[in-house]
C-alpha cells in the first residue's frame, strides 16, 4: 500500500520508447519521474516532463493512450515561433544546446494559453510534439524527469534545474 502511495504522490519509474529525445534521453533509459514539485511550483522552461496527452488525442489514436515526455519551450502567455531554424519565445531566439538538430519546419507564431505549455522533442524533427497536437494542460502533467537510472553507465540526474534561470531568456537586441 505504501508503494502504491509513493507512487501515486512522490516519484514513479518510466522508461523512453523512442528517439523523440534524443540525444538527451535515449531508448530504454529509465527514469524516475518526480511528482512532488509540481504540487508547489510551475513547470520551468527547460524541464523534461512525462505528461497524459489530451483526450481528444487519446480518442483519435489509441497509440496516444500512454504517457509522453516532452521538454518545456513555452510557458502560459509566452508567444512562440520556429522559424530558421530556431524557436522564438517572445521574439527572441532560445539557445537550446541539448537539441539532435535545429528544427527544419515553421510553426507559428501563436501564444501559449494560461495554464499550458508548449512542449518539444530535443529531436525536434523526429518527435510527436506540441508543433503536431498543441498545448499540454497543467492538469495532464504527471511530473518531472529527475533521474536516469538504467543503464547504470548512464546513471544520473537528466538535466539541471537552472537550465533557464527563472525561465530568463536573454534580452531582446537593441
Amino acid at each position: 500500500m505504501m508503494a502504491l502511495g509513493v507512487r501515486h504522490f512522490i516519484a514513479e519509474a518510466r522508461y523512453i520508447p523512442s528517439e523523440s529525445m534524443l540525444p538527451t534521453l535515449r531508448v530504454n533509459d529509465h527514469l524516475v519521474v518526480e511528482k512532488l514539485s509540481y504540487r508547489f511550483n510551475d513547470p520551468e522552461r527547460g524541464d523534461i516532463i512525462v505528461f497524459m496527452p489530451r483526450e481528444e488525442l487519446q480518442q483519435q489514436n489509441p497509440s496516444f493512450r500512454n504517457a509522453f515526455i516532452k521538454r518545456v519551450i513555452g510557458l502560459p502567455g509566452e508567444t512562440v515561433e520556429v522559424f530558421g531554424g530556431t524557436v522564438y519565445i517572445d521574439g527572441v531566439a532560445l539557445e537550446e544546446p541539448y537539441t539532435a538538430a535545429p528544427p527544419s519546419y515553421e510553426w507559428g507564431p501563436e501564444v501559449v494559453p494560461d495554464d499550458a505549455y508548449l512542449v518539444l522533442g530535443d529531436n525536434r524533427n523526429n518527435s510527436l510534439d506540441s508543433h503536431f497536437w498543441g498545448y499540454v494542460p497543467r492538469q495532464n502533467i504527471i511530473g518531472r524527469a529527475a533521474v536516469r537510472f538504467w543503464p547504470p553507465d548512464r546513471i544520473g540526474t537528466i538535466q539541471p534545474r537552472s537550465l533557464y534561470p527563472n525561465n530568463s531568456l536573454p534580452p531582446l537586441p537593441e
